[in-house]
């Protein structure tokens, strides 16, 4: 099939292992956080020295990298802000390939700093018409984030007002926020942690009851079931099932939400992505063939189930989660595969624990998932263990097959776990 636009997918990254599985497991470009000036302060985000090794391995592999700096500043951000642009536009051999921002002063502030690194317009500045994207557009950006209460409707009806060479990028997968294009003042209010600032406690998900005003202190709970209700906590957004819609409606970067998540929720998102997209280009029939093994891989992520969030429309009540606040849980991430040593074990570090005599998965780029028993394991010291209990703990591994750098190892599990 003959596209009029490319597509491209866009894939978080936490850190530098996780940059590396995205660029492995099928992102053609990723976003990722400094130590500063983000909208994810919890995530563990690039240092510098991170950033330029990301930025050169994503290179490499002829994967872009954009930086974000997407945060609603303050008079005492703009001086600090100016700094980290000159450092990422002095970074050498490789700067990052564009820039994130809802700013308007960092913006602004970006443009005089490094206008050799493009800007893009993050989903936080509420663009929601084409009138918008048109400001931006004059003001130097070459993309800008719909916002998240767009329908496809609306998306296509700004593909056609805006030049062709102005970008769009969408979310289409990943978690939901319950305020307007993300402008929350929830978590400042009860902890004092700005999501705005980058650190939301996610107060969304929490249990909720009414206080009625002339009876103070004595809270009234509102039951969907004998757990509560949980009045903010929404689904998670999917569209595998939508990816002609998403063409269709002119969108350039289809986005994951989850710079947070694991190098296992990465990897399985990209891979299925990937495939899916690739699946349609060549054959539509093949896309629709495929449905049942897309559908398959993106629920074994931890999830809070599913919904088109507002591409068709204002969400139904089912786009809520009123009785709980649990993830569905397929897998459980076991660890990335490293190097091969003289006694043809695998180098790893342990993410959770598992037994040599256990039965798990490797998981491979390619699409592949092979079932293995655990044959031995070995510290590194050289000592056989039973088992890897220690989190981080530097092993070896030797499953009865030939591995490859960036396997991930994986364990199916059947319950499904609370949210922290």
């Amino acid at each position: 099939m003959e596209l009029k636009r490319p597509i491209e997918l866009l894939v978080p990254a936490s850190s530098l292992e996780v940059l590396k599985i995205a660029v492995i497991y099928g992102a053609d470009a990723v976003y990722i956080g400094g130590e500063a000036f983000g909208l994810r302060a919890k995530a563990k985000n690039f240092s510098m020295e991170e950033m330029a090794e990301g930025i050169a391995f994503a290179h490499s592999h002829g994967v872009k990298v954009y930086v974000t700096a997407n945060i609603l500043a303050h008079n005492y951000d703009l001086d600090g802000a100016r700094a980290y642009f000159e450092e990422l536009r002095d970074m050498k051999p490789d700067r990052p390939d564009a820039l994130i921002i809802s700013d308007p002063g960092l913006f602004l502030i970006a443009k005089e700093v490094c206008p050799e690194i493009e800007r893009h317009v993050s989903t936080q500045a509420n663009n929601t018409n084409y009138g918008t994207y048109l400001f931006w557009y004059g003001q130097g950006a070459t993309r800008v984030v719909s916002a998240r209460e767009l329908s496809l409707a609306e998306i296509k009806e700004i593909r056609r007002n805006i030049p062709d060479e102005l970008e769009i990028e969408t979310f289409i997968h990943g978690a939901m926020c319950i305020s307007y294009s993300g402008r929350c003042l929830l978590s400042n209010y009860f902890t004092g942690r700005d999501a705005n600032k980058g650190a939301c406690t996610h107060p969304c998900r929490w249990k909720y009851s009414v206080v009625e005003e002339s009876r103070p202190g004595e809270y009234l709970p509102v039951y969907e079931n004998e757990r509560g209700t949980y009045i903010f906590n929404s689904k998670d957004l999917c569209m595998i099932e939508h990816i002609p819609d998403l063409i269709d409606a002119g969108i350039d970067s289809f986005k994951i939400e989850g710079r947070m998540k694991t190098a296992l929720y990465v990897a399985t998102v990209a891979r299925t992505y990937r495939k899916a997209i690739d699946d349609y280009l060549e054959s539509p029939e093949k896309y629709e063939a495929n449905m049942p093994w897309y559908m398959e891989q993106i629920k074994s992520c931890t999830y809070r189930l599913f919904t088109t969030g507002f591409f068709y429309g204002k969400p139904s009540e089912e786009a809520q989660i009123y009785d709980n606040n649990t993830y569905e849980k397929g897998y459980t991430y076991l660890g990335i595969v490293g190097e091969r040593n003289a006694a043809g074990m695998y180098k790893m570090e342990q993410r959770n624990k598992f037994s040599v005599g256990e039965e798990i998965e490797v998981m491979k780029p390619d699409g592949r998932n092979v079932l293995v028993t655990v044959k031995a394991l070995m510290d590194e010291e050289g000592q056989p263990m039973e088992s890897c209990p220690h989190p981080q703990q530097i092993f070896y591994v030797d499953l009865g097959m030939e591995l490859e750098e960036y396997d991930i190892l994986r364990r199916r599990e059947d319950e499904p776990i609370a949210l922290d």
